[in-house]
């Protein structure tokens, strides 16, 4: 497993509200300059939405490691 498959693993495993932590702290030094405010308020939006939806057991979610394996596989595809 590369470091990185490593990382991805740890974070998985934390409770979501810490994995957006971890997010919202990569794209501070990604994007030191933040978003456009109406794009970032447009995702709020959408974030809310299906995170109610999936609290509320309407749509049912898709394991990262699915998710990663599929992206991996669609990104060396030549």
């Amino acid at each position: 497993m590369s470091t990185l498959e490593q990382i991805e693993a740890e974070i998985v495993r934390l409770p979501r509200k810490l994995q957006l932590q971890v997010v919202e702290r990569l794209n501070a030094r990604l994007w030191p300059t933040g978003f456009d405010p109406a794009v970032e308020e447009a995702w709020a939006g959408t974030v809310k939405r299906r995170l109610d939806e999936m609290d509320s057991g309407k749509v049912e979610g898709v394991p990262a490691s699915r998710v990663f394996a599929r992206s991996r596989r669609l990104l060396t595809k030549k």
